[in-house]
């Protein structure tokens, strides 16, 4: 038990501030489309197939202002986002007219927000640092449950430490941990599997990760097409919506990584992913459809994988969920801030504290 209590102070102490820094960002991701600024983002999502191709021609026609990546408005955020070259974008509204504009992520908070809880700014290293952050956040949550067990009838019901001892933190630390021990179980493995994806086996068995990959992978070969510089960019929207007559229009993505492929995602009613897993590959050159994948008939495993996200995100469930997430995320900051203050500062405030001088015998 001794072993279990040090591993679990020093591994707070050194990746405390880390995880309540990323509990934080994740309670401010959770309601970020009711925080972001800008003209139009409240307007109520265009359903009209016709107004979106028409609309995604006109962005699309000019090869020399064409954007990376177009993501469609959705029930709570009514603009459309274009992504650039160089980390530029913009918002424009459902008519296609540009309300803002930036030049580097660190001009929108939403923009550097999400790159830091996603990535820590450091792209797929950032992805593998908060992945071992999570696991060293599932490790802190069932050895702290061990840990409470011993002092289980102490349990008191505080928000707050009592004050601001060292004692009385630990205590509070120890009891606020169990209350929110499920919360921060859903928000850790949701969050540790999608970076981790081999974990992905502990939830929906052995041969997970492999149907997974197989899944989330664009159809082979690579097609050897460059990007032609005029295309029917509303006639590959219509096909889409012509195929999938049920599924919202998500996102359109310029071939990547020389695939050849210009991808469209939907989302279909059955499926929580804010983006959707029905997705449309279209050639580079021509604009014919290539191939087409059903969300609906994966995998049961890749379907299951498939709603980490959303749940993570708090994007099923309402404004219910939301506040549980958000609960989550600033009971974590909450603990690994006060975990990082009583390991380095307060223990260090207590030990230089001089004994008080006893009167001499007379």
């Amino acid at each position: 038990m001794k072993l279990i209590d040090t591993l679990h102070r020093w591994t707070g102490g050194l990746i405390g501030l880390l995880l309540a820094l990323l509990g934080l960002t994740g309670a401010l991701l959770v309601h970020k489309n009711a925080w972001t600024l800008a003209p139009h983002a409240g307007d109520p999502r265009v359903e009209d197939v016709r107004q979106l191709a028409q609309v995604t021609q006109r962005i699309m026609a000019d090869p020399t202002a064409r954007p990376l990546s177009i993501s469609y408005a959705s029930d709570d955020f009514g603009l459309l986002k274009l992504l650039f070259e160089g980390g530029g974008g913009a918002y424009a509204d459902q008519r296609g007219a540009v309300v803002t504009r930036w030049g580097s992520q660190w001009e929108r908070p939403e923009l550097w927000l999400f790159d830091f809880h996603h990535h820590l700014f450091s792209g797929e290293a950032g992805d593998w640092a908060i992945g071992i952050a999570g696991l060293c956040g599932l490790f802190f949550v069932v050895t702290g449950l061990i840990l409470w067990w011993r002092t289980r009838r102490t349990f008191e019901w505080r928000l707050w430490p009592a004050r601001m001892s060292r004692p009385a933190i630990v205590r509070h630390h120890r009891d606020l941990g169990v209350i929110v021990a499920p919360l921060l179980l859903l928000s850790l493995v949701t969050g540790a599997v999608q970076v981790f994806r081999p974990m992905a086996a502990l939830l929906f068995g052995p041969g997970a990760p492999a149907q997974i990959e197989k899944a989330l992978a664009p159809p082979p070969p690579p097609r050897d097409a460059k990007l032609a510089a005029q295309l029917d960019w509303a006639g590959m929207v219509m096909a889409a919506k012509a195929r999938f007559p049920d599924a919202e229009l998500r996102s359109l993505t310029l071939p990547r990584k020389n695939s050849g492929l210009i991808t469209i995602r939907m989302r279909r009613p059955q499926e929580w992913l804010p983006n959707g897993r029905t997705t449309l590959w279209f050639a580079a050159d021509s604009g014919a459809l290539v191939a087409a994948r059903d969300a609906a008939a994966l995998p049961m495993a890749v379907q299951g994988y498939n709603l980490l996200y959303p749940l993570h995100t708090a994007k099923v469930g309402g404004l219910a969920f939301k506040l549980v997430m958000t609960l989550s995320g600033l009971a974590m900051t909450l603990l690994g801030t006060l975990t990082v203050w009583t390991f380095w500062f307060r223990r260090s405030a207590m030990a230089v504290r001089k004994p008080p001088v006893r009167p001499a015998m007379t």
